[in-house]
Order: C-alpha cells, then structure tokens, then sequence
C-alpha cells in the first residue's frame, strides 16, 4: 500500500511539473517570436512613409498567375475574381479551377464572365483528374477558366499549373478577395532576390468588411463572436507567428489563401500532393526537405503587408470541421516529411521549426487538454494545492492572454487596420475572452483532428457554409 502511494505522489509531482514546464516553455517561445517580429516590424515600418510614392519596380514586375482552385462556391467566387480583375499589376492572368462542383459555380461564372469554350494546347506536367473543358472570358481576355473532374484543392491547383503560362504563379482561395497592391507587394522578394522560391502573405477575416464589386470599400469587425475570435487569431498567427518564423529563416507554412511560389521548383518537385488536406503546408515543408537535401540556396518568406481577406466560419460545427481538417493536414505534412528534422543540412527549418511544429502544434493538443483534465481532477481530489493549480492556471491561460494582447497592441502600433475606437474596444474584449474557453474547445477539437490522422479517416475539400454577406 506504501508503495502504490509512493509511486501515485511521484505520478503527480512529475505531471505538476510536466505540464507546468510545457505551457511555460511554448508560451516563452511564442513571445520569443513576438519580439523577433517586433524588430522586424520597427526596421520596416519607416519604409511605409514611401508608399504614396511611384514604385521603384513598376512595370517590371514578372508576369504572375493566379491560380483559384473552386468547389461549392456559387455565394463568393464572383467578388473574388472581381478582386483579381482590378490589381494594380502590370501583367497576370487569372485561371478559375471548378473542381467538380455540384452547387451553381460553373453556371455563375459562365453567366458573369460571358465564358465560351476556348481551344488550347493543354501541357500535362503533373497527372491531374480528367480535364473535362477550358473556357475564357469575353470580357476579360486574361481570364481562364478550367472545368475537371473532382479531385481535391491540391488536384485542382496542379491543374491550374499545368495550364499557367508564366513563371510566378499565385494561390488564392475561391472565398478570398485581394487588395489592389497585394500581388505588386508580394512579388517584390521574388525581384530582389533570385533566390527567393515562394512567399506568403497576410490573411485577415472579411466577416463584417465591407466589399462593393469585389474591392474593399470599408475594413469592419463581425458581429458573431466565433468570427471575432477569429480575427485575434489571425492577428496572431500571421503577423506575428510568421513573421517571426521567417526572420529565422524557418518558415513551414504559407497559406493556401494567398502564396507566391517559383512555378518550376513547385513542378520539380511534383506538384501538389493530392492525398492530403494540408497541401499547402505539405507543399512547402517538401520544398524545404528536398531543396535541403539537394544543398540548393534557396529563402522563403512572409511579408506582413500583402493582404487577402477570406470568410471565416461562424457556427461551431464548421470551424471544428476546419480545425480537424488543419491539425490532420499539420500531422500529414510533418511525418510525410519526417526525413527534414534534424537532417544534416536541415538549418532552421530542420533543427527548429520542424520540432517546433512537432512538438508544441502536432501533439500539443494531447499535451494541452490531458494537463487541464489532470490538473483540475488532482487539485479536487486533493492531490495539489491551492497555490500549485494557480500557477498553472496562469501558466495555461495567462500566458496566452499577454499573447494575445501583445499581437494587438503591436497590430495596432504598426498597420492600424482596425481604426476605430469601437473596434479596438471589440478586439480587447475578443482578444480577453477567446483564452476562457475558446482556446480550450480549440484545443479539443485540433486533438479529434490528430485521432482522424492516427485512424486513418479521411477528409475531403472541407466545404464551408458561405454567407456572403461581407460583399455586395
């Protein structure tokens, strides 16, 4: 009996201190990359007081694709493209992807874009699914569009690869809108440095923007709260997490809502996966493995100001889907590239974001909602103190907190998007409450996202309920 009680205390003693550890150390590291953006940010910030001025590279900017890959999305892809449609960039070209949808989306766009059937040579570089009919506009002779067989994203995408014409190509989801100087903006590291392979750009939440005719006529917050939360994520995430990840050199993500890639490295190394629903993420940790291993000089990068501005989920059982479907698609990327970590020639992708990525994010959900279930049981059945479970409350949920109050008031010193009084006093509230349940039921969900993957359940395109009611 002594024994079984020695052996249950240090049971206890090593979880206290396990946990505690864990949610210390992620939320150091998190600040860490904070303060690394910081002085990124206030080394760039003066530059902006040059943007009303004519551009150094206007009109020598390399010819871009836009690649949007569609399913199911007859309520946005119309303002989408008619976001593409007035970018100030000297030369592009916009390629539509209908991957099989069932809803009205080829019938929307035929009927907008006056689309006729428009015969070309079309070069399969990467096996896609059964291309069933090309079209172009006759209103806007830059605009494609590529009716196949379903597929998936990264099927689609793929496609719309093998139909590009230039060497740049841009991903852009169907429900997402661009700023007039986004694609100019992002296309910059590309001419300033040769070695630049794919770039990433700011995604914020359209959810209570105004958008007249597929331009932003006026930036505002959601009225539904799960979106408001949202938006402090996104804040987080993308400013601050990224950007702070490439000024380490160890950036593993670029969003499929809105990237940059060199066309021919992407078609090197085989094109976008078909087989997983993180193809993005999968994409560019491949490229980091391979460019690695074949000891190429190579850079990828986050810039901050380049925006897209993408509908977010408003009802719980959308955004659990797409939380699922993220985490699963974090865990096929990760361990289908598992020969990057700590590789010989792996440097700051390979020996610090990759184990980042593993540790704090790919089985970080286990770790998070295992801590507040034991936790809370040991401090009501006695097995920890007062003072202990307060420590690691503050640990858990204080930490994260200073997180998010930090990326706004930095959000806020820098880009001041968001400038009204009002939307600063919502951002705080969010920014406050989304740490009292919010981050925990995202926690649970991004776990039932990691079991899918170790039971092998599979995902599809992950169709989300459009509303639509940010455009006009």
């Amino acid at each position: 009996m002594n024994k079984f009680q020695i052996d249950w205390d240090q049971v206890v003693i090593f979880s206290e201190w396990f946990f505690l550890a864990y949610f210390i150390a992620i939320s150091c590291s998190y600040l860490a990359l904070n303060l690394i953006s910081i002085f990124n940010l206030k080394a760039y910030m003066p530059n902006k007081v040059l943007e009303g001025l004519p551009q150094i590279y206007s009109g020598l900017e390399p010819p871009v694709s836009i690649l949007i890959p569609a399913y199911n999305e007859q309520e946005t892809i119309v303002s989408s493209i008619q976001s593409m449609l007035q970018l100030t960039y000297p030369l592009f070209e916009i390629i539509i992807v209908n991957d099989g949808s069932k809803d009205g989306t080829m019938d929307v766009l035929k009927e907008t874009f006056n689309l006729l059937p428009f015969p070309e040579a079309y070069r399969e570089r990467l096996k896609t699914k059964m291309v069933q009919g090309i079209y172009r506009s006759t209103r806007h002779p830059n605009l494609r569009v590529i009716d196949k067989e379903n597929g998936g994203k990264g099927d689609a995408l793929n496609a719309g690869i093998n139909a590009s014409r230039y060497p740049l190509f841009c991903s852009v989801d169907a429900d997402s809108i661009l700023q007039r100087n986004s694609l100019q903006r992002i296309t910059y590291p590309f001419m300033e440095d040769q070695r630049v392979v794919a770039v990433g750009g700011t995604v914020r939440v359209a959810n209570g923007c105004k958008v007249e005719d597929g331009f932003l006529k006026e930036v505002g917050l959601p009225g539904n709260l799960l979106a408001l939360f949202q938006v402090v994520e996104y804040l987080r995430a993308f400013l601050f997490g990224r950007l702070g990840w490439s000024v380490l050199d160890g950036l593993l993500i670029i969003s499929g809502v809105f990237g940059l890639f060199r066309k021919e490295t992407v078609i090197e190394i085989g094109g976008f996966r078909t087989d997983t629903v993180g193809e993005d993420m999968e994409l560019v940790v491949r490229m980091h493995r391979l460019l690695r291993k074949q000891k190429k000089f190579y850079r990828m990068v986050f810039l901050a100001d380049p925006v897209a501005w993408t509908e977010v989920p408003e009802d719980f059982k959308t955004l659990k889907n797409q939380r699922m479907r993220w985490q699963r698609g974090l865990c096929e990327s990760l361990f289908g590239n598992f020969g990057l970590l700590f590789s010989r020639n792996g440097g700051a992708p390979g020996w610090l974001a990759f184990p980042f990525m593993l540790f704090f994010e790919c089985f970080g959900p286990l770790i998070e909602v295992t801590g507040y279930l034991l936790m809370t049981i040991f401090y009501w059945l006695g097995f920890i103190s007062w003072p202990v479970f307060v420590i690691f409350i503050f640990a858990a949920i204080g930490m994260g907190l200073l997180l998010s109050l930090s990326s706004l008031l930095l959000e806020e010193m820098s880009f001041h998007i968001y400038n009204r009084p009002r939307h600063i006093l919502f951002l705080l509230f969010a920014a406050v409450l989304e740490n009292f349940g919010f981050r925990q039921i995202n926690s649970v969900w991004r776990l039932l996202g990691l079991f899918s993957w170790l039971f092998g359940k599979k995902h599809g395109w992950g169709e989300m309920k459009r509303k639509g009611s940010w455009q006009k």
